[in-house]
């Protein structure tokens, strides 16, 4: 006899469903597994093979996902177990990763953003950014609000300094393209 799954098991079990799905999709829409180059690294520098190894600076932002998926479900569905505002997160994050992978996406980025040959995400870089913002969610549910701002801001101020880019910009950027910010973010 198999013993009954507890709620919270359920929800993480969805989690790791969603996760497997996320990659399923990738790999149905075509995406390369890995980096083209033939190397898996695990830091992708500004370059052509950012976002196609394991992690890159964009890492940072999915961390901050994982913050704000936890204010924001704490916030909208206080009576949901933690286990089931996790398995909405992961839903939210990999329904990202998959339209961020979108030749619609794919194509804004190039058009209004700094990432003129941008190609997209490698399935194993889209994982790895589904895993930082679980990072994130679950640093969240255990520090204390003022370390989760503090971590929020140093997350964004880094990659700000060092390559003119973070969430912020970035969701700027996509949805409201400016010229100077672009031109700024482009003399990195």
């Amino acid at each position: 006899m198999v013993p009954a799954m507890t709620a919270s098991r359920r929800s993480y079990a969805l989690a790791l469903a969603i996760f497997v799905a996320a990659a399923a999709i990738l790999w149905a829409m075509g995406r390369n597994p890995l980096c083209t180059c033939g190397r898996i690294d695990l830091w992708g520098p500004v370059g052509p093979t950012q976002s196609q190894m394991l992690a890159d600076w964009y890492s940072f932002s999915h961390i901050v996902h994982g913050f704000l998926f936890y204010a924001l479900l704490k916030w909208a569905a206080p009576s949901w177990p933690t286990g089931w505002r996790f398995a909405a997160a992961m839903a939210i994050e990999a329904a990202w990763e998959v339209l961020e992978n979108t030749p619609m996406i794919i194509d804004r980025y190039r058009e209004a953003t700094a990432a003129l040959g941008y190609e997209g995400d490698s399935i194993l870089n889209s994982l790895a950014d589904v895993a930082m913002m679980a990072v994130g969610f679950l640093l969240a549910r255990k520090l204390p609000v003022w370390a989760s701002i503090a971590i929020v801001l140093a997350l964004e101020l880094i990659p700000l300094f060092i390559i003119r880019d973070n969430l912020t910009l970035n969701v700027w950027m996509l949805l409201l393209p400016t010229d100077w910010l672009k031109e700024w973010q482009s003399a990195a």
